[in-house]
């Protein structure tokens, strides 16, 4: 998939309606009203919460995600926000033309925090006005009481599931390098944006003003053993003779330039690529290895709805791979696949060529579904698609990084303006952070079972936790210089190089080691 776009929520999303003083108990009423229409909710001889690695990919293509129990976050509330009418008074990458800001809120917060995200309200039917709670006073407010604990206790069970998927898709006889806690190191960072030539401007923090340093002087320890740090040297002659993709979005290609700059130290690679493609190739011809990035935001083919309009909503077709992708994909060694912040843009969705639903497109007469649905078959595809092509490598599936807007959505002036890290007891992973993660460790463990027959290997590479605990670690407004009489939204989805995103290549090269090591 080839095409220019800014990763900003453009289109025409649908706005926030204001609401009025009653609009917390509407909300909540509309809410309980859910397990009457979703008998998966109701009926608790259902285990809803039970892994699907046990179902075939044929039995998974109902159009129901199993995740739509949760609410996703709202589109941008107002359509004619400069960032959606013309990207260019955004920050952005001109030469990419894909630089992130998600438009939705933190997905954290403290636990003690009382204060909640205000949700977009929905029209209710009739048939939901009809079968709302009756009575009015306490009685209404002591059925609500009920029914949200219920809803509180289904997500507390969802949180408990995640660490029983997670066991699953794991290797359990290695140390776990993914639970853990940011301590201090008084020796970051290892390069700087002047030794490393390979940091895109927008990810450029320590250029464009960013007073603080702490937020480089820290570094991932797991709980039961020890990541050792990033080592040049080793990780060339690791991969001597290798090939190493990353395929995915401007956040994957963050991944990779981290570990350029990190590389740095000791190497520098020789660049094949065209400045203003977003696909990229770099030659370390000395160590006989190769790293590539292969552009592909939704991993599944896509089309733009209008060729002449990127802020229209494109078309996904979930049943096929990106071929740009899937058709080289056998040639490498190494694989990183990963994707997430431009499953909440406006987009149709196809299966088997035929039009199925939508997010946020205008039209009344298409099925409005959640992002959850394209990105659950869009992981399933993914990692089909490497099956089938033959791919006799390891590839490690990169799990979602969430964003960290606080105080407001991202077109609202949100902000992610910490410069420490969280410490665990301080947040949780939740909503739809929480579901999106729960995708991928689902169709991992899938394509785990279904690919003991293949050459390939299916491995978790776990961002989600570690990056859960740095709000500190994005650009924010030091992506850019300020400039008069324009508005930037500042970059909470990013990383900055130096930053906290060089402990994936820590991750990484841990991986490796652990696989190469068992080859041997």
């Amino acid at each position: 998939m080839k095409f220019q776009a800014s990763e900003l929520p453009i289109g025409k999303p649908q706005p926030r309606r204001k609401t009025s003083r009653l609009a917390p108990l509407v909300a909540l009423i509309i809410l309980l009203t859910i397990p009457l229409y979703y008998p998966a909710l109701r009926d608790t001889s259902k285990k809803l919460y039970e892994t699907t690695s046990v179902v075939p990919y044929e039995d998974l293509e109902d159009p129901i995600s199993l995740t739509s129990h949760v609410e996703e976050p709202p589109p941008p509330e107002n359509p004619k926000d400069p960032c959606s009418a013309d990207p260019a008074h955004c920050h952005h990458d001109k030469a990419a033309g894909d630089t992130a800001v998600d438009h939705h809120l933190a997905p954290v917060r403290k636990k003690n925090d009382k204060g909640r995200r205000k949700r977009m309200r929905k029209p209710r039917s009739e048939a939901q006005k009809d079968s709302a709670p009756q009575g009015t006073g306490r009685q209404a407010i002591s059925r609500s009481d009920d029914q949200g604990d219920k809803v509180k206790a289904m997500m507390s069970g969802r949180s408990s599931y995640r660490g029983a998927i997670r066991s699953r898709v794991s290797d359990e006889e290695q140390c776990d390098l993914f639970s853990g806690e940011w301590v201090a190191n008084p020796d970051g960072p290892y390069y700087t944006n002047d030794t490393c030539n390979a940091i895109q401007e927008h990810q450029n923090c320590l250029k464009f003003g960013r007073p603080d340093r702490g937020f480089l002087q820290w570094r991932w320890k797991p709980d039961d053993c020890e990541l050792p740090l990033f080592e040049p040297h080793q990780f060339l002659q690791l991969l001597k003779g290798k090939s190493l993709a990353f395929v995915g979005d401007s956040v994957a290609r963050n991944h990779m330039q981290s570990l350029i700059c990190l590389l740095s130290k000791v190497a520098n690679p020789v660049d094949l690529s065209n400045p203003l493609d977003q696909n990229k190739r770099y030659e370390y011809r000395e160590h006989d290895f190769n790293i590539s990035m292969l552009w592909s935001p939704y991993l599944v083919k896509t089309e733009k709805s209008d060729p002449n309009d990127d802020r229209r909503p494109f078309r996904l077709f979930l049943d096929q791979p990106d071929l740009h992708w899937s058709s080289q994909i056998a040639l490498f060694d190494y694989v990183v696949i990963s994707a997430g912040h431009w499953f909440f843009r406006p987009t149709y969705f196809h299966l088997r060529t035929r039009l199925v639903g939508c997010l946020y497109c205008p039209e009344p007469d298409v099925a409005h579904l959640t992002s959850f649905f394209s990105y659950r078959r869009a992981f399933r595809t993914t990692f089909r698609a490497i099956a089938d092509a033959g791919f006799g490598g390891v590839a490690f599936l990169r799990t979602y990084a969430p964003s960290h807007f606080e105080g407001a959505a991202w077109d609202k002036g949100g902000d992610c303006a910490r410069t420490r890290p969280y410490r665990r007891s301080e947040v949780a992973l939740e909503d739809y952070s929480l579901e999106m993660y729960l995708i991928q460790l689902e169709e991992l463990r899938i394509a785990q079972k279904a690919g003991r027959r293949s050459r390939g290997k299916f491995k978790l590479f776990d961002a989600t936790v570690a990056m859960l605990l740095r709000p500190d670690g994005h650009p924010s407004k030091y992506g850019h210089w300020p400039a008069p009489n324009q508005t930037f939204a500042n970059d909470c989805v990013h990383w900055c190089l130096p930053g906290p995103i060089d402990a994936w290549n820590d991750f990484l090269l841990e991986l490796l080691k652990r696989e190469i090591g068992e080859d041997r």
